[in-house]
């Protein structure tokens, strides 16, 4: 099973992305008339992760991010459980939002909420509005910001009905300047450290509903009927209610919510931790590592723990581990490029008492010089060139 596959291309998605860029960087002199010239755009965030606007005494930043399709997987478990899980939604949305902020050193200000509907009607469940709105403060919260409004349209004709399309924006700040969070800071033999996620996510969700769906054909069940050790089942006849190895089932575990990782690299900032490069690891997975645009091999030679969940997509997929790792997060939700000097001080915070048994790390590989960018994961004997990353 590939993401190609089941209908999400990057390779499709990404040419009109750059195209929307270079557009976008023609208008960036109409922002000089304000002011008298105090604001001018960050051109170097063109690309990133979040977009900068310089002021004299700070920059601005502002996402624009979207949750995917992972609703569908708790509208799904809500008609099979009784619980809404849309606590854990918003939490996923508001975590895609602000986690890549902080990949340049800037702190969430305001988050602004975008739900649209295909009916009205959507409204009218309480208990999943309730858990939507609670899970949505306790997300602000966690991200250290404030929830400043948003938007609720019905979309009739456009999104389907009884489903939802959820989003959401937010502007943050860098102040004092030099907390800026720049490629250009990455040197040669700088660590990389990778921060632990909850699970999937909200990525490459497709692919995982998908497999929740799957049912083996004719001539597979009579191959697995004889020959189960060469033709093993992919079938899951219990969908998401499947157990995993933990004991969890499948859809439960699809929902764990996605870390909100704003605390640690302010923490980090705080603590004088010289952070050269931030990754947030979401969609192309493992390929985002080399987001940069400078010829560098980020080489990995130790992996997070694996997660049960993983296992699960990769055994019932199958997914190969070329395209687990290129679209999955693998148990790895953000990275850190520090200088060796500056690891001691990242695991110092991780340490504090607000990280206690909320998510470890590995000191996963380093930075070399290199002709050309690419990312190697050795215990997988895998590479990706920098030409299977077209963000930008």
């Amino acid at each position: 099973m590939t993401y190609v596959g089941v209908g999400v291309d990057y390779g499709a998605m990404d040419p009109f992305k750059r195209m929307a860029q270079l557009a976008g960087h023609e208008t960036a002199t109409n922002i000089s008339r304000l002011n008298n010239g105090e604001f001018r755009e960050v051109e170097m965030s063109r690309g990133e992760s979040a977009y900068l606007i310089e002021a004299a005494k700070s920059y601005f930043a502002h996402v624009e991010e979207g949750l995917g399709t992972k609703n569908l997987v708790a509208d799904a478990m809500y008609r099979l459980t009784g619980k809404s899980y849309y606590d854990h939604i918003a939490q996923d949305t508001v975590a895609m939002i602000v986690n890549d902020m902080v990949t340049l050193g800037a702190l969430p200000l305001s988050v602004a909420m975008h739900l649209a509907v295909g009916d009205s009607d959507w409204f009218n469940d309480e208990k999943r509005c309730r858990d939507l709105v609670g899970g949505w403060k306790r997300a602000c919260t966690l991200a250290r910001c404030v929830w400043g409004g948003g938007e609720t349209p019905t979309l009739k004709g456009v999104v389907m009905p009884g489903a939802v399309v959820l989003s959401g924006s937010a502007m943050g700040i860098v102040k004092p300047k030099e907390r800026l969070i720049t490629a250009d800071s990455i040197q040669h033999g700088d660590a990389i450290i990778l921060i632990e996620s909850s699970g999937i996510h909200a990525n490459a969700l497709t692919m995982a509903r998908r497999i929740a769906g799957r049912r083996d054909g004719f001539w597979r069940r009579l191959a697995h009927l004889f020959f189960p050790q060469w033709f093993p089942s992919r079938a899951l006849p219990d969908g998401y209610l499947t157990k995993l190895d933990d004991g969890r089932t499948y859809g439960e575990t699809l929902l764990d919510p996605t870390y909100i990782y704003v605390a640690l690299v302010e923490d980090c900032l705080d603590r004088g931790v010289n952070i050269h490069y931030a990754v947030n690891i979401t969609g192309h997975g493992w390929r985002k590592l080399m987001r940069a645009t400078q010829p560098f091999a980020y080489v990995i030679e130790c992996l997070p723990k694996q997660l049960p969940i993983f296992n699960f997509l990769q055994r019932h997929g199958p997914v190969d581990d070329w395209e687990a790792y290129g679209n999955f997060n693998m148990g790895a939700g953000f990275a850190l490029y520090v200088p060796e000097a500056d690891v001691r001080k990242v695991w110092d915070v991780l340490k504090g008492d607000e990280y206690l048994n909320r998510y470890g790390a590995c000191y996963a590989g380093h930075i070399e010089r290199s002709d050309e960018k690419k990312v190697v994961i050795k215990p997988k004997d895998l590479e990706y060139s920098g030409a299977t990353l077209g963000v930008r």
